[in-house]
């Protein structure tokens, strides 16, 4: 079992999925959950591509911790086409604090499973990933 020190294991689905997501571009975006009863964290939902940033953004419950990845399509000042991987820590001020300290603790161990992470982002309400942020960051 993992224990607060090292984290939460990461089930393989998280894995495969972000794979899918990375390299077949299978989804826009993941979010994940800590389940606690099995210690792991695990896939909470699956954006389509065809999903936009509000899509996602409209996942994210109010009191509750997540973790993300979203898929970011943008178009520099030169005109080009790119896309980058958003890694978004979701841990909302009204979340309850044993939920915020498991997410903290975790966080750095799930994102090493997550190979192609660009970007990171924190958040504790909308504003702070607002699609301007998003914008900001990418570029």
């Amino acid at each position: 079992m993992a224990n607060s020190a090292s984290g939460m294991a990461v089930s393989d689905e998280c894995k495969l999925k972000f794979q899918e997501l990375k390299a077949k571009r299978s989804f826009r975006f993941i979010t994940f959950k800590i389940n606690e009863q099995t210690q792991q964290v695990v896939v909470d939902r699956l954006g389509q591509p065809g999903d936009t940033y509000a899509d996602f953004t409209g996942t994210m419950p109010e009191g509750e911790c997540r973790y993300a990845v979203f898929d970011f399509d943008f178009v520099t000042d030169e005109n080009c086409q790119k896309s980058k991987i958003f890694f978004i820590s979701w841990s909302p001020d009204t979340s309850k604090t044993r939920s915020k300290m498991l997410y903290a603790s975790s966080k750095d161990r799930f994102k090493r499973e997550l190979d192609g992470i660009q970007v990171e982002l924190q958040a504790t309400d909308p504003s702070e990933m607002s699609m301007d942020i998003v914008k900001s960051r990418a570029l």
